[in-house]
């Protein structure tokens, strides 16, 4: 006599969602990270009440990384615990091929724009990126991107929702500039254009910014000053305190530290890249260059620090709060539970929650990467969903 069937019961729309988030960028304590952004979203998730569990790998564009990363999630994915798979950046997507679970992919940037070598062209990791990419997006069931202009680098037959990352109003907020100098200890007499990115990043163009000052500083006296390698709680200082923002990046999707400093009312001068012209559009004192050269944006630079006021960016960028866009993220991650995305349903039944947590993948942490034949067969099941022709072995991927 068998025994009887236990039946789950049938999830609803009121049911708390369950998501795995697959990250391979996530900020870690004492260095400096972009990917705040990708922490800060998870939190505010778990505040509207999904059910968020984080598996954060580190690519470092090491192929060998992403496998022994793919064993370790696998067991994730299968367990029943969530109802879809966010991956962040467009290579983490890969991690949950074969699709076990509804798929949503959030594309930032250069995960799909490409990787910018140190020539200022594009390289073969980049493109290896752009192709991984792609594949993720055809095969996923909901893609997010930052920016509209990124929707022309990718094909898919699942809905597109361009949602730019949040801003934490509460931590990029006005203080008087004085009060910032001061709990920084700079001078007060001196005029400082803020940097606020890697500056041996080569997408970054950091010379172009520092050869734009120097041809300020002929006409008008002004220090640059990078904020790099500084806690993230101090970057909404570093714009506080200073009078005005360069911007030179020669990529991006749509640069958060643009948004950040509007919110700190800090004027903007930049070259027209990702979504910066749509978020200077309509306020008073900021500089979108009309090409990118070093007297162009010079001559942008003079005009803000003449004018020496902050600007109304505070109320441009309202509409971009944290809040707001978690809510939409979640109407989409509602769409795809229930099989309104376009793609075919998956619903794995309804089980415990679950807290908030992270699991870093690793090299010993899997029985499964132990044991050659598993990790043989893992090798071809890998392989197969993410390629076809491509030779990984003389290519790299990136996080």
């Amino acid at each position: 006599m068998t025994s009887p069937r236990v039946l789950e019961p049938k999830r609803t729309a009121d049911t708390p969602i369950r998501v795995l988030m697959i990250t391979a960028g996530w900020p870690q304590p004492g260095q400096p990270q972009t990917t705040h952004f990708v922490k800060r979203q998870a939190e505010f998730l778990q505040r509207a009440g999904v059910q968020v569990d984080v598996f954060q790998f580190r690519g470092a564009k090491q192929f060998w990384n992403y496998l022994r990363a793919w064993i370790k999630v696998r067991p994730m994915i299968r367990s029943g615990r969530y109802d879809l798979v966010h991956a962040q950046f467009g290579q983490s997507g890969a991690l949950a091929l074969p699709r076990r679970l509804p798929l949503v992919v959030t594309f930032r940037g250069s995960d799909l724009l490409g990787i910018v070598g140190a020539d200022g062209r594009y390289t073969l990791a980049g493109k290896v990126s752009q192709r991984v990419a792609r594949f993720v997006a055809k095969r996923a069931d909901a893609v997010v991107v930052v920016s509209e202009h990124m929707k022309a680098y990718f094909r898919t037959s699942a809905p597109v929702l361009v949602l730019p990352s949040g801003l934490d109003f509460d931590l990029f907020r006005c203080l008087p500039r004085d009060e910032a100098r001061r709990r920084l200890g700079w001078p007060f007499d001196k005029r400082l254009v803020l940097f606020a990115g890697n500056p041996d990043q080569p997408r970054k163009r950091y010379p172009l910014a520092k050869t734009a000052v120097d041809l300020l500083n002929r006409t008008l006296p002004a220090e640059l000053v990078v904020a790099w390698g500084v806690p993230h709680s101090d970057i909404p200082l570093y714009m506080n305190a200073c009078d005005a923002f360069v911007f030179t990046s020669m990529q991006e999707g749509s640069p958060n530290v643009v948004k950040e400093a509007l919110a700190c009312d800090l004027p903007v001068v930049s070259v027209a890249i990702g979504d910066v012209a749509e978020r200077l559009t309509g306020i008073d004192g900021c500089e979108l260059c009309a090409d990118e050269r070093p007297e162009t944006i010079a001559a942008g630079l003079e005009r803000v620090l003449r004018r020496g006021q902050r600007v109304a960016g505070r109320i441009a960028v309202a509409h971009l709060a944290e809040e707001a866009i978690t809510a939409r993220l979640v109407g989409l991650y509602q769409s795809v539970r229930c099989g309104c995305s376009g793609r075919r349903r998956h619903d794995p039944g309804a089980v415990a929650p679950c807290p908030l947590r992270t699991s870093r993948g690793s090299p010993s942490s899997s029985p499964a990467a132990t044991k050659s034949t598993t990790s043989a067969r893992a090798w071809n099941r890998f392989s197969r969903a993410t390629t076809r022709r491509t030779d990984w072995k003389s290519s790299s991927w990136t996080a």
